[in-house]
C-alpha cells in the first residue's frame, strides 16, 4: 500500500519517479483483496501489483529506501550496508524530516537525507517499535487494512510535503 500511495502522490505533485516495492519473503503474489479494495476507496487501482523479494540490487539503485518496520530497515542494511544513509522507515524519515525541516528547492535528495539523518546511529534501529513500525495487516479482516492504510497515507503526505514541496512560484 505504501509504494500505491507514493507513487499516487508524487503524481499529483508533479514528480517524475519510479516507485517500487520489495518484501522479505513472497514473489510473484498479487496485492490482497483487501489491499486493493482500500486503495480503489482512495481512486488508485493496484490490481496489476505482484510482489518481489528485496536484493542488493534493488536497494543500490534506489534513491530512497522507506521501510515500514525495522526489520525490513535492518534487513536492507545487511544485504546492501552502503544504502543505510538513505534507508529509513517511514515514520523515522517523516519524524526526522519534521525535525530537521523541509527539503529547500533545489536541494538533491540526497544532501536533504544526509541533513535528516545527521546523528542516526545503526542501533537505533534494534528491537520493534511503535515509533517506527506501521502494522502489517496481512491476512487480517479488510478494517484492519483500512487503518493500516490510513495510517501509511497520513505518513506519505507529511513525507511528500517534507521531501517534495510544492513550489511557491
Amino acid at each position: 500500500m505504501g509504494q500505491a500511495l507514493l507513487a499516487d502522490r508524487l503524481r499529483r505533485r508533479g514528480v517524475d519517479a519510479v516507485v517500487s516495492s520489495a518484501g522479505l519473503v513472497l514473489s510473484g503474489k498479487p496485492a490482497s483483496d483487501h489491499a486493493v479494495s482500500v486503495l480503489a476507496d482512495r481512486g488508485i487501482d493496484h490490481r496489476s501489483h505482484r510482489s518481489r523479494v528485496m536484493d542488493a540490487g534493488i536497494l543500490e539503485s534506489a534513491d530512497l529506501v522507506l521501510a515500514m518496520t525495522r526489520e525490513h530497515l535492518r534487513e536492507a542494511a545487511v544485504l546492501n550496508p552502503s544504502t543505510f544513509d538513505r534507508t529509513f522507515t517511514l515514520k523515522e524519515l517523516v519524524r526526522r524530516g519534521e525535525s530537521a525541516g523541509a527539503r529547500a528547492p533545489d536541494q538533491p535528495l540526497s544532501e536533504w537525507l544526509a541533513k535528516v539523518g545527521a546523528g542516526r546511529d545503526r542501533a537505533e534501529m534494534l528491537g520493534r517499535s511503535a515509533d517506527d513500525d506501521v502494522a502489517d495487516p496481512y491476512g487480517m479482516e479488510r478494517e484492519d487494512y483500512e487503518r493500516t492504510c490510513a495510517e501509511i497515507e497520513d505518513f506519505i503526505d507529511r513525507l511528500v510535503d517534507l521531501a517534495w514541496p510544492e513550489s511557491t512560484s
